[in-house]
């Protein structure tokens, strides 16, 4: 078994890429769910 060594520069990198990606997914989840209710309140 071999482990894959990377530096920290290149973890931190990999870890503020994931954030954000959580983050984008979160917020488009947000978004929709307030859209479909924004739009049963209305009916």
């Amino acid at each position: 078994m071999s482990k894959k060594h990377t530096s920290p520069k290149e973890q931190e990198h990999n870890l503020k890429g994931t954030l954000i990606s959580v983050f984008g997914i979160g917020i488009f989840i947000f978004i929709s769910w307030f859209a479909a209710f924004a739009l049963h309140l209305s009916r």
